[in-house]
């Protein structure tokens, strides 16, 4: 068997309805040089029995099982730890590669070796065919200024070599936002390939951790506290104007979600937005006189 260059990461918990799904889309590629590893992070259902089958049937798939769970992040990052292809590709075991999704994204990125990672990132007009690259500093003005979903992906939007995964760490294990933060990373790191939309599929259903994000009033401020310490410990390739710019931005919508927490009587929300971001009274007063004035 040849050599694995990219190696698919499926996490699974509880996922029997859709981890087969999951499994033939990646038996499906028409790129056929990976290896697909699945960790198990202790189901209570069927998962093991049916990732088991097929990996009776194909050498290329491996099954491993947590001795405890972990939990998302230190389980794709214990996934990669397996991994021995160039190439890392997550893959949830509930969601789909369509069947050119590696061909496409390998290509490209043996096509430009100077970017250590890749992310489906659909441009607001159609300005250059994909896939093409940009430099770390287009990455961040058309991410921020330009109207690009770019630093909001989920990790199956993403490839990226082992090397600059093991290089940076990982994902850190912040819940909910460990992926955010990944992206803020590797985009001071290197250039980025752009792929197009259609390569993956991301089911959404009620089982999904995503689903009780979208419920939960601290996730989306806990984006904003990733943003603000990106600002302040990465390196980012913007002027010093561009990067005030960005802060005043990000400080004004965490105040605003504050003061709407307090507009609600949710006093213990505010306090705990407050306390996360580590800002005294006087900065929430400081930066709520600048939103209302702008």
């Amino acid at each position: 068997m040849n050599k694995a260059i990219v190696s698919v990461l499926m996490t699974s918990y509880n996922r029997e309805k859709y981890v087969a799904e999951a499994i033939e889309s990646v038996i499906a590629q028409t790129f056929t040089e990976w290896e697909l590893i699945i960790v198990d992070d202790q189901s209570k259902d069927a998962t093991v029995s049916i990732a088991k089958d097929y990996a009776k049937k194909d050498s290329r798939i491996k099954v491993y099982i947590n001795n405890h769970n972990l939990g998302d992040y230190p389980n794709r990052n214990q996934a990669a730890s397996y991994a021995t292809g160039k190439y890392l590709k997550y893959l949830d075991a509930d969601d789909l590669l369509y069947p050119h999704a590696l061909e496409v994204m390998v290509n490209a990125m043996e096509r430009y070796p100077e970017c250590s990672w890749g992310l489906m990132a659909p441009a607001p007009t159609g300005s250059q065919p994909y896939p093409f690259m940009l430099d770390k500093r287009s990455v961040w003005h058309r991410g921020i200024f330009n109207g690009w979903r770019i630093f909001g992906r989920s990790p199956l939007s993403l490839i990226f070599t082992k090397e600059i995964f093991d290089k940076v760490g990982g994902f850190s294990g912040k819940q909910h936002v460990g992926d955010y933060e990944l992206i803020h990373i590797l985009s001071c790191k290197s250039p980025m390939v752009a792929f197009e939309g259609g390569l993956a599929w991301y089911r959404i259903h009620d089982d999904q951790q995503s689903c009780d994000n979208r419920t939960d009033h601290f996730v989306p401020f806990k984006y904003l506290k990733i943003r603000l310490d990106a600002l302040k410990n990465l390196d980012i390739p913007l002027t010093s104007n561009e990067l005030k710019i960005i802060e005043g931005q990000t400080n004004k919508a965490a105040v605003i979600m504050m003061i709407k927490e307090l507009l609600h009587c949710n006093f213990e929300e505010f306090k705990k937005m407050k306390n996360h971001i580590g800002w005294k009274y006087i900065r929430v007063i400081n930066c709520a006189i600048k939103a209302l004035c702008c």
